[in-house]
């Protein structure tokens, strides 16, 4: 059985990227927290965490991770830098004498404490002298029941996160609530009351992140594009130059540029900087999870030797909804896709959806499911967490 890891993003007020719950599934395992003894604990933290490297993983925010009794009082989050760690203590996890102290010990080196599906109760109120976050689910837990701890422990020096928080119109209840942290999928969420028809720029790059994935797209063509962009020409530039290829002479023109990273890397660029004027008043996680879905998709596609550019465009445009506040019906009609990714896209049924679904269990550490899929599309075993880490650095590296 394939080891899996996700990362689910948690935000601030401003919706900008606070941390992420880190989700794992390892051996026979479901997820992180049901791992039983030493030696499959000891397994996962390095494989994952020692040969990955956290601060990969996370992009250096904080890492939120479930512990169960046995991994607080093991002292396994020592092994990580406070100031990138938030150790979250499962709800069933009861106060004891050992366990406390164990809490007592991280806070005083520095550690974050959070508590997970926080509600009140004699034995959850023993955690609140060390914990520094509280998790409160928005969708099981009553709005009187919410507006009751809120106000009790206003006064304690801790923070507030709602958790699977779905929609804008829940985010924002949230916040008007008092909430400081939000974790849930709100940002992928078309915002439909702010509909408004698309503007000509916004189109223009629409338009030309359809051209640079068409077949009979030349290099001559990609360096026009490039060209008459200033602010392409110029980031292109400077990450060919940067000190990621170490090179000793510099590039100085855009036909140079493109010959250095071919054909395939300089699309990837262009989709990426494009897409990243489309989402200028998005959360930058948007960005981000569109291009992770794009990458990791077009690795799936060179498994099963299927049309990379087909699959990054299903994981690119996924989110394009939410990114421009417009029906994926009527995005995906003016972009002219071909009809596998329209029924992907906007009925989720046909060939390519498939691909669509692993990527949405992947994210949201639906394991059992995903098995399913993987199982019947023909990746092979252990390749699925090889492509979306490899994901998560292709894109932070372009960020």
């Amino acid at each position: 059985m394939d080891t899996f890891l996700a990362r689910q993003p948690i935000f601030d007020r401003n919706r900008h990227i606070y941390g992420y719950e880190l989700l794992f599934r390892a051996d026979e395992a479901n997820i992180f927290p049901q791992i039983d003894g030493d030696v499959a604990t000891s397994k996962l933290l390095s494989s994952t965490f020692f040969t990955v490297g956290i601060e990969e993983i996370t992009g250096g925010r904080k890492a939120f991770v479930n512990f169960t009794k046995e991994l607080l009082l093991q002292g396994a989050a020592h092994m990580f830098h406070p100031g990138t760690f938030v150790v979250e203590i499962l709800e069933d996890v009861f106060p004891g004498a050992e366990v406390l102290e164990a809490c007592r010990e991280l806070r005083d080196k520095g550690y974050d404490i959070a508590l997970d599906d926080f509600t009140c109760t004699c034995q959850t109120e023993c955690f609140l002298e060390y914990a520094t976050i509280i998790k409160i689910d928005f969708r099981i837990t009553s709005l009187a029941e919410i507006k009751d701890i809120l106000n009790r422990f206003s006064l304690h020096p801790c923070s507030f996160l709602a958790e699977k928080v779905e929609t804008n119109e829940e985010f924002s209840q949230a916040k008007e609530l008092g909430f400081h942290y939000f974790q849930g999928h709100f940002f992928a969420r078309p915002e439909m009351m702010k509909q408004k028809d698309i503007s000509p720029v916004k189109h223009h790059i629409l338009q030309l992140l359809i051209r640079v994935f068409q077949e009979d797209c030349t290099t001559t063509d990609l360096e026009q594009i490039i060209s008459h962009d200033v602010s392409l020409s110029y980031k292109l530039l400077k990450y060919i130059n940067s000190a990621h290829f170490a090179r000793i002479t510099p590039l100085s023109s855009i036909r140079q540029g493109i010959a250095y990273l071919g054909m395939n890397e300089i699309r990837a660029f262009v989709t990426i900087i494009a897409t990243s004027k489309l989402c200028r008043d998005k959360p930058n996680e948007l960005l981000r999870t569109s291009v992770i879905r794009a990458r990791f998709l077009e690795q799936i596609a060179t498994e099963l030797r299927r049309n990379k550019e087909e699959l990054f465009m299903l994981g690119l445009f996924s989110l394009i909804d939410a990114i421009l506040n417009n029906p994926m019906a009527e995005l995906t009609q003016r972009l002219n896709l071909n009809k596998k990714l329209q029924e992907a896209l906007v009925k989720r049924d046909g060939e390519l959806f498939i691909y669509l679904e692993m990527i949405e269990l992947y994210e949201t550490g639906q394991w059992e499911r995903l098995d399913v899929l993987k199982q019947k599309a023909g990746i092979t075993e252990g390749r699925m967490a090889i492509f979306y880490l490899e994901a998560v650095s292709w894109t932070d590296r372009f960020a």
